[in-house]
């Protein structure tokens, strides 16, 4: 049977790629496949929030130690998803998913955690994460106040919005 990091490491690769081609022309982007990269990602989230971390602390007797830094991440991603797509989205959506994917997928991260869960009960919390539903999908809403309150998750979960789109390449988010 596939393993929880191996499903998840290759949702992170097919939603990299749908987000590439969603921007593929910045100032055109592809409304289908943003569609269907927002509506992915909110899956990904949701399992990862309903199942898996919900498991790693059950089988821990304590929250995964970088649950907090993946939960404030993951309030910042959807914030970013509620306005439409733009650049500005784009490049903030980067540089969050970069750091996010690398702690869920590294050695003792949140994938490694619930892949650790053998016989039964893993092929059990294999089974509901294969078989999670589509979350359903909002449309965009294209007002000031939207992208208001996603530089305010931003800001909660330790990153500045203007920084990374004016030096995505030269500056390092601060993070708790």
């Amino acid at each position: 049977m596939e393993t929880i990091a191996g499903y998840m490491a290759r949702d992170h690769a097919r939603l990299d790629q749908l987000l590439r081609k969603s921007f593929a022309d910045p100032a055109h982007p592809d409304p289908d496949c943003y569609r269907e990269f927002r509506k992915g990602l909110l899956r990904h989230i949701a399992i990862e929030e309903k199942i898996l971390l919900p498991a790693i602390a059950s089988r821990m007797g304590a929250p995964h130690p970088a649950a907090q830094r993946i939960r404030l991440d993951h309030g910042a991603i959807a914030a970013l998803l509620v306005p439409p797509p733009s650049s500005k989205i784009l490049q903030a959506l980067r540089w969050i998913l970069a750091g996010h994917n690398a702690l869920e997928e590294s050695d003792g991260g949140v994938y490694a955690g619930a892949s650790a869960l053998q016989g039964e009960a893993g092929e059990k919390l294999m089974r509901s994460v294969l078989d999670f539903p589509e979350v359903p999908l909002a449309p965009s809403i294209g007002r000031r106040d939207t992208l208001e309150a996603a530089r305010r998750a931003l800001h909660r979960a330790g990153y500045d919005f203007d920084s990374i789109i004016q030096h995505t390449n030269d500056h390092k988010p601060v993070k708790d």
